[in-house]
């Protein structure tokens, strides 16, 4: 079953080109990506892999960032592109 997070993202952008990935709230999410555009496939990659992790190693992932059910307003913040 797909489930819905909020998780903060920081996106550091790379010397060589690229960005690197992390989230304060959940240390072993740590990801890459080349091209910006790919930011939504990566970050899933990620998220569910860090999510396998939990539930194989036993440990409670934060209750705090899943958001399935929420009833209110949830602010975020997103990467917009225009043009070429």
């Amino acid at each position: 079953m797909k489930k819905l997070f909020k998780i903060p993202l920081v996106l550091e952008p790379q010397k060589e080109g690229g960005w690197t990935i992390t989230s304060p709230l959940l240390p072993e999410l740590i990801t890459e990506v080349d091209d910006i555009k790919q930011l939504d496939e990566v970050v899933r990659d990620a998220i569910s892999a860090v999510v396998e992790l939990y539930e194989d190693t036993g440990k409670e992932f934060p209750p705090d960032l899943i958001a399935d059910g929420i009833k209110s307003s949830v602010l975020f913040e997103s990467l917009v592109f225009t043009g070429t």
